[in-house]
């Protein structure tokens, strides 16, 4: 092994799954363990041989963050740091602070201000105007137009917040990551909840575009220290998580090819200068045969690992640029794979019956990964903690998708 990756040390910043399947990535890929810094001890990164935990309570406060990395880096002086963020506070942390960290801090991010308009869901949607990239059609709300606006469409609605980072920060009874209004009437009722629990920023009031979970695809890319797109990987979501908090959340994902649409996403990722992971959520609309852009994370979403058990390891790809400064070829993933972390039967019994069969016939063939299930590292606790979480799915999937 190139003796640049034994020196290297991964830092990562979270403790969902999407941390788990990036400290796996590393894992699998160059044996490498990773060092976590998590808010709490939650299941995905706690018991792990391929993880040292690092549980803070404030380890997404501005003081506490740069604290945790400069003294991290400081402490291992002659090694390379990677400082991956898993979730949007912490890239924006991690960007935030680009040019304050010690020179041995390898941070595979854009600056601030471009992160800070592109995870700023009425902003992003102007880009999308500007470089042709299809979105549902939507009304951008602000508060100071009470109830006197005029809508565009028709209901049903979406609605979601501009700002995931402030929305999340001002928690309030029924408060879901997106809503689904079936009146005007409940959509205001939906917009003052918001609002009355001190949320300021704009609210998005889109059209519904019909279609079961089957209709999602999610589009993950990876773009080099130039701004070039190197990888880029298309899953197509057969079922997503239904309870309030995890509606959107992907539980089964397989891989698909669609070159024109990823072609058009590489133009636009290449146009803005963008390096670094990005992912995008993203529906067919069967009303007009469109993709539809939803929104971008700029970053590896929570579903990344299947990526990398798509072929496109995550950590490799950055290894490979950031480290090796290697030319990358451009690739998008092709091969089809089935990626779930919720159990088979579970997936086989709310999936769209017309996937049913390709999901069996990928389990068949073993051409299925969980980003939980790696077996390197499943000591007899986070077996347990496995086989709970996994029957909890059975339970949650009664109660919300009755």
């Amino acid at each position: 092994m190139d003796e640049r990756i034994k020196k290297i040390k991964p830092l990562l910043f979270g403790g969902d799954i999407n941390v788990y399947s990036v400290a796996r990535a590393f894992h699998e890929e160059y044996g490498l363990t990773s060092d976590v810094y998590s808010k709490y001890f939650t299941w995905p990164v706690s018991n792990s041989s391929i993880i040292r935990l690092h549980p803070n309570v404030d380890n997404d406060k501005q003081e506490t963050f740069l604290k945790a990395v400069c003294d991290f880096a400081n402490a291992n002086k002659e090694n390379t740091v990677l400082l991956i963020g898993c979730g949007d506070s912490y890239v924006k942390l991690i960007s935030e602070n680009l040019g304050k960290y010690p020179d041995n801090v390898i941070a595979p991010y854009i600056k601030a201000d471009l992160i800070n308009t592109l995870i700023h869901k009425a902003r992003f949607y102007e880009l999308c105007d500007k470089y042709g990239i299809e979105h549902p059609n939507t009304f951008v709300y602000r508060r100071e137009m009470g109830e006197d606006f005029d809508l565009p469409f028709e209901a049903p609605f979406i609605c979601k917040p501009s700002n995931g980072v402030m929305y999340w920060e001002h928690p309030f009874e029924g408060q879901d990551k997106v809503f689904k209004a079936k009146t005007r009437e409940r959509l205001l009722e939906i917009l003052k909840a918001v609002y009355d629990a001190g949320y300021t920023d704009s609210m998005i009031i889109q059209d519904f575009i019909p279609g079961d979970d089957s209709f999602m695809r999610v589009l993950t890319n990876y773009s080099d220290r130039f701004g070039k797109v190197k990888m880029m990987a298309l899953g197509h979501t057969i079922l997503e998580e239904h309870t309030p908090h995890g509606i959107g959340n992907h539980a089964v994902i397989i891989n698909e090819y669609e070159p024109e649409l990823c072609n058009k996403l590489k133009d636009f990722l290449e146009a803005l200068g963008f390096v670094g992971f990005s992912n995008f959520d993203i529906k067919y609309d069967q009303r007009d045969g469109k993709y539809k852009v939803f929104e971008i994370n700029v970053r590896q979403g929570r579903s990344n690992y299947y990526v990398t058990g798509g072929g496109g390891n995550v950590a490799k790809c950055i290894v490979e640029d950031r480290i090796l400064e290697n030319e990358m070829p451009f690739t998008i993933l092709d091969e089809e794979k089935l990626w779930r972390v919720i159990p088979k039967a579970v997936a086989l019994k709310y999936a769209n019956a017309g996937y049913r069969d390709k999901i069996r016939d990928l389990e068949k063939a073993g051409k299925v990964t969980n980003s939980l299930w790696y077996k390197p590292d499943m000591n007899l606790k986070r077996i347990l903690m496995f086989a709970k979480g996994q029957l909890g799915h059975f339970y949650k999937y009664h109660k919300y998708m009755r």
